[in-house]
């Protein structure tokens, strides 16, 4: 879900940023994407400030033999809670 929702994020970033004719490089990083949203509308500092905490989930489940075990970002305990949860 967290991977849907950074997608989303720089997905309409990028659109933006795309709507008003302004380049963007290829990356994740919502920091640097929203930080050009910014200087279009500096209003929008509250969502971005809230999406950049996302970036890092671009990649953490997307490509195999990353950098974060999934066990680091859910603990045992937590993801047996959720499966007892959902039954």
């Amino acid at each position: 879900m967290v991977f849907h929702a950074q997608q989303a994020a720089e997905k309409s970033f990028k659109a933006l940023l795309a709507w008003h004719d302004i380049p963007f490089r290829k990356t994740h990083d919502l920091g640097a994407i929203g930080g050009a949203c910014l200087e279009i509308d500096a209003s929008l500092r509250q969502l971005v400030d809230g999406a950049v905490h996302l970036t890092p989930y671009a990649w953490k489940f997307r490509y195999p033999g990353g950098q974060v075990a999934i066990e680091e970002l859910f603990p045992r305990a937590i993801a047996l809670g959720s499966i007892e949860a959902g039954q």
